[in-house]
């Protein structure tokens, strides 16, 4: 559900014109709603409440600090994947103790940074990456907080680009040897065990997986505690997914009703780490009509957005529902929807149907609040978009449109072609 809707002809952002927004801040143009966002984020806080839980946003979905800062009021964490997603973290005044830091490549720079910080854990997908906290802990005289992720082997039936649960995947260590992991980890003295991590992939829209890689979590925590090895967080990771075309998928009460008879009988935190499902629908991506081309029997919209502004359809195939902001009456046409890059992957929408648009027209390519703008790039020497957020009848730029010196600021050039 979102408040992108027509009212009369015209589409609206909650209580806001589409159109209106645009005359002010241009296209390409990123709007996000308040309501949708806080909608999406309380609907998890709602349906875990009564078990100890921490909801930590995924900020690889979305990571603009006014988006941030609003959840960070409602008492979201954060699960990041790098330094600067850290950093954008903390700026926007989420508390270290409520963030996770995942991801297969961390450097030392950023362990050490996590470290300093005070982060909840980080979760670790290699022994070798294991040994190298433990030493920079030791340098810093801390202990480091950690789960080790492992992969339960289970197929999450989506795109095998986004899917990350099964050993011929990059993530996580493999089940089977998760034990030999944590008595390493155990042993090491600058190491301190927390949790147990698992992330099986993204846009999941069954329920069945998160309960079948659950199962198999739990069965690993009773034979740590078997060990001597006790357990306080269990990660359940992200990955529940959104209605982009006709799928159905689960809301967060489904996921609840499915895990808590499963988990209530352990004295864990449970940590859940939602990224599309909070912040996807809560965001559209309006383009305008450049041009309208015929060729060898296909019908061309050209728009100002391109795939470096929204790079999912070219990365994935993936689809992306796309609407006129005004109504029109035109004839339906057969056409790709496709951007100004100069490669033959720039498209938004191939084979589509819709009311051919006239030049000048807006159209908001929807579900494109999550992995939009945080995968945007400056590929062709272009601008990145703006980004807006609506609340109510009222609307703030939360990131100005960049400009072509924005391009050059950090280009340095060596002094003797000057």
């Amino acid at each position: 559900m979102h408040d992108f809707q027509y009212k009369k002809s015209g589409l609206y952002a909650e209580d806001a014109a589409v159109g209106k927004i645009v005359e002010q801040a241009g296209t390409p143009l990123y709007i996000y709603s308040h309501r949708t966002l806080l909608r999406h984020y309380k609907a998890f806080e709602e349906a875990f409440d009564g078990y100890p839980h921490v909801i930590c946003f995924a900020l690889k979905a979305n990571s603009n600090l006014a988006l941030l800062k609003l959840l960070a009021e409602e008492g979201s964490g954060a699960d990041v994947v790098s330094g600067g997603e850290l950093f954008f973290a903390l700026k926007a005044g989420v508390p270290a103790e409520k963030i996770v830091y995942a991801g297969v490549g961390k450097t030392e720079e950023e362990i050490a940074y996590a470290l300093k910080s005070r982060i909840l854990m980080f979760n670790v997908e290699s022994s070798d990456e294991l040994e190298t906290i433990d030493k920079i802990a030791g340098g810093l005289g801390v202990k480091a907080p950690i789960a080790l992720r492992v992969n339960p082997n289970i197929s999450a039936s989506t795109h095998p680009y986004i899917s990350t649960g099964l050993k011929k995947h990059k993530f996580g260590i493999p089940m089977e040897k998760a034990l030999e992991y944590y008595c390493l980890a155990d042993k090491l003295r600058n190491i301190k065990i927390l949790g147990i991590h698992k992330h099986i992939g993204s846009q999941i829209t069954k329920v069945a997986p998160f309960v079948e890689a659950l199962k198999k979590v739990l069965a690993l925590a009773e034979n740590l505690k078997s060990q001597g090895i006790e357990i306080k967080y269990i990660d359940m990771g992200g990955g529940l997914g959104i209605p982009y075309n006709e799928e159905v998928s689960p809301h967060p009460k489904e996921l609840a009703k499915a895990i808590i008879p499963l988990i209530k009988l352990y004295d864990f935190t449970l940590i859940l780490e939602p990224g599309r499902s909070i912040v996807g629908n809560a965001g559209i991506l309006v383009t305008k009509v450049l041009y309208l081309k015929k060729q060898h029997r296909k019908e061309f919209v050209i728009v100002d957005a391109g795939m470096n502004d929204l790079i999912r359809p070219s990365l994935y195939d993936a689809y992306h529902h796309i609407q006129p902001v005004r109504r029109n009456k035109g004839p339906l046409a057969v056409v790709d929807v496709v951007g100004p890059i100069c490669e033959s992957g720039d498209f938004f929408a191939k084979g589509r149907k819709l009311n051919r648009p006239q030049r000048g027209d807006l159209l908001a390519i929807m579900s494109a609040g999550a992995y939009g703008f945080s995968m945007s790039s400056n590929y062709n020497g272009r601008t990145r978009a703006a980004e807006v957020l609506v609340k109510g009848k009222d609307f703030f730029v939360i990131r100005e449109r960049e400009t072509y010196n924005d391009l050059i600021e950090d280009v340095k050039i060596p002094g003797f072609l000057k």
